[in-house]
């Protein structure tokens, strides 16, 4: 029930209490709205700021790994070059050495291709052999026997007869050639140095040495 008085219109107490409670109940609700408004700005805020601290700790992870790679690569680099430097020091130290080498080692001994030559040359290599002779009994029995031609060769006496003649700068039979050859010379008899070795080989054994041999031996 309600009554008007001079125009306006009068609630009566229960319809007071009623306008009050509903005047209340909007409130709250108001209150209610305002709070989730601000929760969710809180939110979005803290959400925003979780993305970007993810962000950094990744950025800064991803940072890191590409710095160890990166000094990974710098030590490996360091390593291969250090190794490069040594192999060529090493290198440079062989060529060094074998240059000294060449440098000490004696020069090898020419001889003349001549009757002076053959001799001195095969008695170097009767020196190295421990075979005894010098240069005036070898040059001497050289004369007597061929006179200095390494090609010569006896068809006329014994050793002709029996199919074996002499030959070469000392007249030497092919099984006294053979029997007393000096290793490192040629094994063909009428090469002058290889002929004499052997003649002289023979000679040291039967006689003692060349130098005690002044006939036909």
């Amino acid at each position: 029930m309600r009554s008007t008085v001079s125009g306006h219109t009068r609630l009566s107490k229960v319809h007071t209490v009623a306008a009050a409670g509903i005047a209340a109940a909007g409130a709250a609700t108001v209150v209610l709205a305002l709070v989730p408004t601000a929760n969710a700005a809180e939110t979005q805020s803290l959400g925003v700021k979780t993305v970007a601290a993810k962000a950094g700790v990744f950025g800064e992870t991803q940072q890191d790994e590409m710095d160890q790679r990166s000094g990974a690569a710098a030590q490996q680099a360091k390593a291969d070059a250090d190794a490069k430097r040594a192999q060529d020091d090493q290198g440079r130290a062989n060529r060094s050495s074998d240059r000294a080498e060449l440098k000490d080692a004696p020069a090898k001994k020419s001889y003349g291709n001549n009757l002076d030559g053959w001799i001195r040359e095969a008695l170097d290599i009767m020196r190295s052999k421990g075979i005894p002779g010098s240069y005036e009994g070898v040059k001497r029995n050289i004369m007597r026997e061929s006179t200095g031609n390494p090609q010569a060769i006896n068809n006329w006496d014994i050793n002709a007869v029996n199919g074996i003649p002499s030959k070469g700068l000392l007249q030497v039979i092919d099984p006294t050639f053979k029997a007393y050859h000096v290793e490192g010379t040629s094994w063909d008899i009428y090469d002058p140095v290889a002929n004499i070795t052997a003649a002289c080989n023979y000679a040291a054994d039967k006689y003692g040495s060349m130098d005690h041999v002044n006939s036909a031996y």
